[in-house]
């Protein structure tokens, strides 16, 4: 590439010198040449500073008419959306293979679709027949949605602006859409951003609410660029063990809602039902107390749940290594609490294995667990059962305090709604008669002692 070539510019006339002088040769003033570098090549073919249209610009408080949701016909759905589905919207769904995203979508396709709405279903994945076959398993092939299989985006968006825009349009999956215009195999990084930004710019300009089913990688986390996720507007991700019949559909992002609601659903024989209490799903029922079985509060969003936290204690031979095992809980945190309760009360884990599980495969990153957690931990060690139809809930501090936590009056009036007539918390958290015995706790050696019977 040729060097570019100095020149300077008299500040006063504007005349042009390739070379320094102190007088202006055209206007005769003294001092009045800069140099002026000229543009290159690529500056020049990347100048955005003109050829472009005006943008409007408009004020902040402009009057906004709010957006009208429209019921997807599955409360637990419509919770995890904050209200259902926005118009224009861009919803990303993750989750396991065989968890059921297909089928959750299909329900919620056929209950839109019965309601007078154009659906379209459009399966990038299985044949026109498969999802036939399923419709007819879970009793919803005789709603009027209009399904396709095709993984062309180009011929997709197409078929789409000959008539009206539906007011739903599911992608199952964006990983196996492809456009012509980029080049790579489908899910490849450039093709799903293109695909995906193709499919949103028609939803935001039809104002049809779109679905976007995402495969996911073994860690759990969405395939494909992280910016897929900052593209739409709604990103949720559907959980649950594939042994266990309950799911759990968990908001991650949300522009139109509160994140961290979550909707529980049961896998049946003909589709996914809506569970209304889950806590029931997470509890044993059983009659007696068992020693190392603790009940805690949790709190998911704005809906409490309760789950069962169970935990084993095994006494080794001397020099053998200790195991410590959790699922459902935070391995980190229960090596913390062990470390608290050796060292602020006196207990001894370190010649013995420790097993933590949280009931019905639930997993727990409320740090409110940790009261409950100790309580099951110190039963299991005593071989003592806690007290029957007791809740614990509290944060632990490294010094053994009962931290206090946010929404105890929520955890207290679940809990006394299923029957448990005491609870056990920070001291102070309780105001008002809630419907259960509030007993609060200072610090954690008292915990041993309620465990223990000495209190």
């Amino acid at each position: 590439m040729a060097k570019s070539k100095r020149r300077y510019v008299c500040q006063e006339c504007g005349s042009v010198s390739y070379r320094w002088q102190g007088q202006c040769a055209d206007c005769g003033q003294w001092n009045t040449l800069v140099e002026d570098v000229p543009a290159t090549v690529f500056s020049q073919k990347h100048d955005l500073s003109s050829g472009g249209r005006a943008v409007a610009f408009e004020p902040l408080n402009a009057p906004t008419q709010l957006p009208v949701r429209k019921s997807t016909g599955l409360a637990e759905f419509d919770r995890a959306l904050g209200g259902g589905l926005v118009p224009g919207s861009a919803v990303l769904l993750g989750g396991d293979p065989g968890i059921g995203k297909s089928t959750l979508l299909l329900q919620t396709a056929a209950t839109i679709a019965r309601g007078g709405n154009d659906v379209v279903y459009v399966s990038g994945e299985e044949a026109a027949g498969q999802v036939r076959l399923r419709a007819a398993r879970m009793g919803v092939a005789d709603a009027p949605i209009r399904l396709a299989s095709e993984t062309s985006v180009r011929d997709i968006l197409t078929t789409l602006g000959q008539g009206a825009p539906p007011a739903l349009l599911v992608i199952d999956s964006i990983q196996t859409m492809h456009s012509d215009t980029i080049e790579g195999a489908p899910g490849t990084v450039s093709q799903v951003r293109g695909c995906a930004l193709e499919l949103i710019r028609y939803a935001k300009e039809s104002g049809c609410a779109l679905v976007l089913v995402g495969h996911v990688t073994k860690d759990g986390t969405i395939a494909g660029p992280r910016v897929l996720e900052h593209m739409v507007d709604v990103v949720m991700s559907f959980e649950g063990e594939r042994s266990h019949q309950y799911r759990i559909l968990r908001a991650l992002k949300n522009r139109f809602g509160a994140v961290d609601e979550i909707g529980v659903f049961a896998m049946a024989t003909e589709g996914l039902e809506e569970v209304a209490n889950p806590s029931l799903l997470f509890l044993s029922g059983r009659e007696t107390p068992l020693a190392g079985s603790a009940v805690f509060p949790a709190l998911e969003g704005t809906r409490p749940v309760l789950v069962e936290i169970q935990a084993l204690i095994v006494r080794l031979q001397s020099g053998a290594t200790p195991r410590r095992a959790v699922v459902g809980w935070d391995s980190g945190r229960l090596a913390m609490l062990l470390a608290v309760l050796e060292s602020r009360c006196g207990l001894n884990f370190s010649s013995a294995e420790v097993y933590l599980n949280i009931a019905g495969g639930y997993r727990l990153t409320d740090p409110a667990a940790d009261l409950a957690v100790a309580a099951a931990l110190v039963s299991a060690l005593a071989d003592r059962p806690l007290p029957d139809k007791t809740a614990w809930f509290g944060e632990v501090s490294l010094a053994g305090e009962i931290r206090p936590v946010a929404h105890a009056p929520l955890r207290l009036r679940e809990a006394a709604k299923l029957g448990f007539a005491r609870c056990y918390g920070p001291a102070g958290a309780a105001s008002g008669d809630k419907g259960a015995d509030y007993r609060g706790l200072a610090a954690l050696a008292n915990v041993v002692d309620q465990v223990m019977g000495s209190a």
